[in-house]
Protein backbone atom coordinates (compact mmCIF):
# COMPACT_ATOMS: atom_id res chain seq x y z
CA UNK A 1 0.00 0.00 0.00
CA UNK A 2 1.16 3.24 -0.88
CA UNK A 3 1.48 5.56 2.30
CA UNK A 4 1.40 8.74 0.55
CA UNK A 5 -2.32 7.57 -0.44
CA UNK A 6 -2.91 6.83 3.02
CA UNK A 7 -1.85 10.05 4.10
CA UNK A 8 -4.35 12.00 1.54
CA UNK A 9 -6.99 10.21 2.96
CA UNK A 10 -5.74 10.57 6.36
CA UNK A 11 -5.55 14.69 5.47
CA UNK A 12 -9.03 14.72 3.66
CA UNK A 13 -11.21 13.27 6.52
CA UNK A 14 -9.00 15.42 9.23
CA UNK A 15 -10.31 18.83 6.88
CA UNK A 16 -13.71 17.53 6.43
CA UNK A 17 -13.07 17.86 2.31
CA UNK A 18 -11.60 16.94 -0.55
CA UNK A 19 -11.31 20.98 -1.37
CA UNK A 20 -9.93 22.12 2.25
CA UNK A 21 -7.78 19.21 2.22
CA UNK A 22 -6.46 20.11 -1.47
CA UNK A 23 -5.44 23.51 0.12
CA UNK A 24 -3.65 22.04 2.79
CA UNK A 25 -2.03 19.37 0.63
CA UNK A 26 -1.12 22.10 -2.48
CA UNK A 27 -2.81 19.75 -4.67
CA UNK A 28 -5.87 20.08 -6.92
CA UNK A 29 -8.98 18.39 -6.25
CA UNK A 30 -9.01 16.12 -9.10
CA UNK A 31 -5.77 14.73 -8.28
CA UNK A 32 -6.53 14.47 -4.67
CA UNK A 33 -9.45 12.16 -5.12
CA UNK A 34 -7.69 10.67 -7.93
CA UNK A 35 -5.16 9.28 -5.32
CA UNK A 36 -7.60 7.99 -2.96
CA UNK A 37 -9.29 6.32 -5.72
CA UNK A 38 -6.66 4.42 -6.22
CA UNK A 39 -6.04 3.76 -2.40
CA UNK A 40 -9.91 2.35 -2.72
CA UNK A 41 -8.85 0.34 -5.60
CA UNK A 42 -6.18 -1.03 -3.50
CA UNK A 43 -8.18 -2.20 -0.51
CA UNK A 44 -11.24 -3.10 -2.23
CA UNK A 45 -13.87 -0.72 -0.50
CA UNK A 46 -14.87 2.33 -0.35
CA UNK A 47 -13.75 4.67 2.34
CA UNK A 48 -15.12 7.59 2.08
CA UNK A 49 -18.95 9.07 1.36
CA UNK A 50 -20.42 12.50 0.28
CA UNK A 51 -22.50 14.63 3.21
CA UNK A 52 -24.04 17.73 1.72
CA UNK A 53 -20.87 19.54 0.75
CA UNK A 54 -18.03 17.46 2.79
CA UNK A 55 -17.32 13.85 3.21
CA UNK A 56 -17.22 11.63 5.82
CA UNK A 57 -15.54 7.56 6.19
CA UNK A 58 -17.41 5.06 5.76
CA UNK A 59 -17.36 1.78 8.29
CA UNK A 60 -14.59 0.81 6.50
CA UNK A 61 -12.82 4.28 6.88
CA UNK A 62 -13.34 4.41 10.10
CA UNK A 63 -11.45 1.68 10.65
CA UNK A 64 -8.75 3.07 8.11
CA UNK A 65 -8.50 6.23 10.27
CA UNK A 66 -7.87 4.34 13.13
CA UNK A 67 -4.85 2.81 11.70
CA UNK A 68 -3.77 5.84 9.73
CA UNK A 69 -3.95 7.93 13.07
CA UNK A 70 -1.28 5.23 14.60
CA UNK A 71 0.96 5.15 11.62
CA UNK A 72 1.51 8.81 11.58
CA UNK A 73 1.61 9.07 15.03
CA UNK A 74 4.66 6.78 15.38
CA UNK A 75 5.85 8.46 12.33
CA UNK A 76 6.18 11.90 14.14
CA UNK A 77 7.75 10.09 17.60
CA UNK A 78 10.28 8.13 15.10
CA UNK A 79 11.39 11.95 13.79
CA UNK A 80 11.10 13.44 17.39
CA UNK A 81 13.48 10.97 18.66
CA UNK A 82 16.22 11.05 15.45
CA UNK A 83 16.00 14.98 16.51
CA UNK A 84 17.19 14.44 19.66
CA UNK A 85 14.18 13.72 21.89
CA UNK A 86 15.01 10.64 23.19
CA UNK A 87 15.46 11.85 26.70
CA UNK A 88 11.59 13.16 26.76
CA UNK A 89 9.74 10.96 29.22
CA UNK A 90 7.04 9.37 26.74
CA UNK A 91 3.89 9.12 27.81
CA UNK A 92 1.84 5.94 28.30
CA UNK A 93 -0.61 5.48 25.65
CA UNK A 94 -4.54 4.23 26.75
CA UNK A 95 -6.81 3.40 23.78
CA UNK A 96 -10.40 3.22 24.64
CA UNK A 97 -13.11 2.58 21.88
CA UNK A 98 -16.25 4.12 22.31
CA UNK A 99 -19.34 3.06 20.85
CA UNK A 100 -21.23 6.07 18.11
CA UNK A 101 -24.44 6.02 20.13
CA UNK A 102 -23.03 6.73 23.73
CA UNK A 103 -23.09 10.94 23.74
CA UNK A 104 -19.83 12.50 23.51
CA UNK A 105 -20.66 14.25 27.27
CA UNK A 106 -20.62 11.13 28.54
CA UNK A 107 -17.63 9.94 27.00
CA UNK A 108 -15.61 13.03 28.06
CA UNK A 109 -16.57 12.80 31.49
CA UNK A 110 -15.75 8.72 31.57
CA UNK A 111 -12.37 9.66 30.27
CA UNK A 112 -11.51 12.43 32.03
CA UNK A 113 -10.18 11.22 35.70
CA UNK A 114 -7.73 9.09 33.71
CA UNK A 115 -6.28 12.19 32.71
CA UNK A 116 -5.59 13.28 36.28
CA UNK A 117 -2.94 10.22 36.45
CA UNK A 118 0.62 11.32 36.84
CA UNK A 119 2.11 11.30 33.95
CA UNK A 120 -0.87 11.87 31.94
CA UNK A 121 -1.62 8.95 29.04
CA UNK A 122 -1.80 10.29 25.63
CA UNK A 123 -5.38 9.28 24.56
CA UNK A 124 -6.26 7.50 21.45
CA UNK A 125 -10.17 7.50 21.11
CA UNK A 126 -11.90 5.34 18.32
CA UNK A 127 -15.60 5.72 17.38
CA UNK A 128 -17.76 3.05 15.54
CA UNK A 129 -20.23 0.35 15.61
CA UNK A 130 -20.05 -1.99 18.79
CA UNK A 131 -18.98 -5.09 16.64
CA UNK A 132 -16.26 -3.15 15.00
CA UNK A 133 -14.26 -2.19 18.46
CA UNK A 134 -14.79 -5.63 19.72
CA UNK A 135 -13.16 -6.93 17.21
CA UNK A 136 -10.34 -4.05 17.77
CA UNK A 137 -10.03 -5.34 21.77
CA UNK A 138 -10.08 -9.12 20.52
CA UNK A 139 -6.81 -7.29 18.44
CA UNK A 140 -5.45 -5.41 21.42
CA UNK A 141 -6.02 -2.66 19.07
CA UNK A 142 -7.95 -1.03 21.96
CA UNK A 143 -7.77 -1.47 26.13
CA UNK A 144 -11.35 -0.92 26.73
CA UNK A 145 -14.59 -0.48 25.19
CA UNK A 146 -17.07 2.14 26.24
CA UNK A 147 -20.79 0.69 25.27
CA UNK A 148 -24.62 1.72 26.28
CA UNK A 149 -25.17 -2.21 26.02
CA UNK A 150 -23.69 -4.72 27.40
CA UNK A 151 -21.49 -7.44 25.24
CA UNK A 152 -23.86 -9.36 22.87
CA UNK A 153 -23.33 -13.19 23.23
CA UNK A 154 -23.41 -13.80 19.69
CA UNK A 155 -20.00 -11.97 18.74
CA UNK A 156 -18.11 -14.88 19.92
CA UNK A 157 -15.60 -12.84 21.41
CA UNK A 158 -13.72 -13.64 24.60
CA UNK A 159 -14.59 -10.24 27.27
CA UNK A 160 -15.80 -8.96 29.96
CA UNK A 161 -18.38 -6.66 30.78
CA UNK A 162 -18.20 -4.27 33.56
CA UNK A 163 -21.46 -2.12 34.53
CA UNK A 164 -20.38 1.58 34.93
CA UNK A 165 -23.26 3.29 36.16
CA UNK A 166 -26.82 3.89 35.06
CA UNK A 167 -28.18 7.38 34.35
CA UNK A 168 -31.78 8.78 34.36
CA UNK A 169 -33.33 10.06 31.60
CA UNK A 170 -34.67 13.42 31.25
CA UNK A 171 -36.47 15.08 28.38
CA UNK A 172 -35.49 18.58 27.70
CA UNK A 173 -37.25 21.41 25.23
CA UNK A 174 -36.49 24.74 24.09
CA UNK A 175 -38.92 28.05 25.31
CA UNK A 176 -39.02 28.47 21.54
CA UNK A 177 -40.41 25.43 21.40
CA UNK A 178 -43.11 25.83 24.41
CA UNK A 179 -43.80 29.23 22.72
CA UNK A 180 -45.05 28.21 19.32
CA UNK A 181 -46.50 25.47 21.23
CA UNK A 182 -48.74 27.94 23.08
CA UNK A 183 -47.80 26.76 26.65
CA UNK A 184 -45.18 27.48 29.29
CA UNK A 185 -42.10 25.74 31.00
CA UNK A 186 -44.29 25.38 34.24
CA UNK A 187 -47.51 23.85 32.43
CA UNK A 188 -45.08 21.30 30.36
CA UNK A 189 -43.66 20.55 33.84
CA UNK A 190 -46.81 20.12 36.06
CA UNK A 191 -48.73 18.33 33.33
CA UNK A 192 -46.12 15.95 32.48
CA UNK A 193 -45.98 13.11 30.71
CA UNK A 194 -48.96 13.98 29.57
CA UNK A 195 -47.05 17.40 28.00
CA UNK A 196 -45.68 15.19 25.37
CA UNK A 197 -48.58 14.45 23.82
CA UNK A 198 -49.12 18.15 22.47
CA UNK A 199 -45.21 18.60 21.51
CA UNK A 200 -43.34 17.01 18.99
CA UNK A 201 -40.16 14.83 18.97
CA UNK A 202 -36.74 14.02 18.73
CA UNK A 203 -36.01 10.80 19.06
CA UNK A 204 -32.36 8.86 18.30
CA UNK A 205 -32.04 6.47 15.43
CA UNK A 206 -32.99 2.87 15.54
CA UNK A 207 -29.75 1.65 16.18
CA UNK A 208 -29.58 3.39 19.79
CA UNK A 209 -29.79 1.36 23.05
CA UNK A 210 -32.03 4.13 24.32
CA UNK A 211 -34.52 4.12 21.00
CA UNK A 212 -36.37 1.14 22.55
CA UNK A 213 -36.30 1.78 25.97
CA UNK A 214 -38.18 5.34 25.09
CA UNK A 215 -40.49 3.73 22.55
CA UNK A 216 -41.09 1.26 25.70
CA UNK A 217 -41.77 3.89 27.77
CA UNK A 218 -43.71 5.95 25.89
CA UNK A 219 -45.89 2.85 24.82
CA UNK A 220 -45.98 1.72 28.66
CA UNK A 221 -47.45 5.73 29.44
CA UNK A 222 -49.68 6.05 26.41
CA UNK A 223 -48.15 8.27 24.50
CA UNK A 224 -47.97 8.69 20.93
CA UNK A 225 -46.21 12.40 20.76
CA UNK A 226 -45.51 13.18 16.77
CA UNK A 227 -42.00 12.51 16.05
CA UNK A 228 -40.63 15.13 14.43
CA UNK A 229 -36.73 13.64 13.73
CA UNK A 230 -34.81 10.79 14.24
CA UNK A 231 -30.62 11.24 14.58
CA UNK A 232 -28.11 9.10 14.64
CA UNK A 233 -25.99 11.76 16.35
CA UNK A 234 -27.28 12.48 20.19
CA UNK A 235 -25.06 15.89 19.79
CA UNK A 236 -26.87 16.70 16.63
CA UNK A 237 -30.56 15.58 17.85
CA UNK A 238 -29.99 18.11 20.86
CA UNK A 239 -28.83 21.09 18.09
CA UNK A 240 -31.92 20.73 16.90
CA UNK A 241 -33.62 21.06 20.16
CA UNK A 242 -32.10 23.82 20.91
CA UNK A 243 -33.57 25.40 17.91
CA UNK A 244 -37.25 24.58 18.81
CA UNK A 245 -37.84 21.60 16.30
CA UNK A 246 -38.97 18.95 18.90
CA UNK A 247 -38.31 17.83 22.87
CA UNK A 248 -35.64 14.91 23.39
CA UNK A 249 -34.85 12.93 25.80
CA UNK A 250 -30.99 12.65 27.21
CA UNK A 251 -29.00 11.25 30.08
CA UNK A 252 -30.13 13.61 33.68
CA UNK A 253 -26.91 13.04 34.83
CA UNK A 254 -25.88 15.16 32.20
CA UNK A 255 -29.06 17.78 32.24
CA UNK A 256 -26.67 20.95 33.90
CA UNK A 257 -24.44 20.78 31.21
CA UNK A 258 -27.17 20.20 28.32
CA UNK A 259 -29.59 23.14 29.75
CA UNK A 260 -25.99 25.47 29.40
CA UNK A 261 -25.13 24.73 26.24
CA UNK A 262 -28.16 24.18 24.44
CA UNK A 263 -30.27 26.73 25.77
CA UNK A 264 -33.22 24.31 26.90
CA UNK A 265 -34.92 23.69 30.10
CA UNK A 266 -36.08 20.15 31.50
CA UNK A 267 -39.50 19.62 31.79
CA UNK A 268 -39.35 16.19 33.13
CA UNK A 269 -37.52 12.85 34.21
CA UNK A 270 -39.76 9.73 34.59
CA UNK A 271 -38.42 7.05 37.94
CA UNK A 272 -39.12 4.07 35.27
CA UNK A 273 -36.58 5.14 31.98
CA UNK A 274 -32.92 5.04 32.61
CA UNK A 275 -29.75 4.23 30.54
CA UNK A 276 -26.99 2.28 31.57
CA UNK A 277 -23.54 2.36 30.14
CA UNK A 278 -20.55 -0.66 30.15
CA UNK A 279 -17.11 -0.73 30.50
CA UNK A 280 -16.09 -4.10 28.12
CA UNK A 281 -12.43 -5.62 28.67
CA UNK A 282 -10.76 -8.31 27.80
CA UNK A 283 -9.03 -9.09 31.46
CA UNK A 284 -11.95 -9.83 34.20
CA UNK A 285 -10.30 -8.25 36.98
CA UNK A 286 -8.99 -4.79 35.32
CA UNK A 287 -5.29 -3.80 36.06
CA UNK A 288 -4.28 -1.28 33.62
CA UNK A 289 -3.55 2.40 35.93
CA UNK A 290 -5.89 3.89 33.22
CA UNK A 291 -8.61 1.43 32.86
CA UNK A 292 -9.03 1.37 36.68
CA UNK A 293 -9.39 5.09 36.95
CA UNK A 294 -12.04 5.59 34.29
CA UNK A 295 -14.18 2.76 35.76
CA UNK A 296 -13.74 3.41 39.55
CA UNK A 297 -14.60 7.55 38.95
CA UNK A 298 -17.06 6.43 36.92
CA UNK A 299 -18.96 4.36 39.45
CA UNK A 300 -17.89 6.62 42.76
CA UNK A 301 -18.62 10.42 40.67
CA UNK A 302 -20.40 10.00 37.60
CA UNK A 303 -22.95 8.38 38.01
CA UNK A 304 -23.07 7.99 41.85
Amino acid sequence: MNLKHLQYFWTVVRAGGVLRASEELSLSPQTLSGQINLLEDRLGQPLLRKVGRGVEPTDAGRMVMQYADEIFTLSREMEDALRGGRGAPKAPLLKVGFVDSVPKAIAYHVLEPALRLKPAPRLICPEGKLAILMADLALRRVDLVISDVPLPGNLGIKAFTHLLGHSGIAFFASEKLLHAQSTTLRQARSKFPRSLETLPMLLPGTDSALRPRVDGWLRRNNLAPPVAAEFDDSALMKAFGREGLGVFPAPAVLAKEITRQFEVEQIGSPADLVEEFYAISIERKITHPGVVAITEAARRELFA
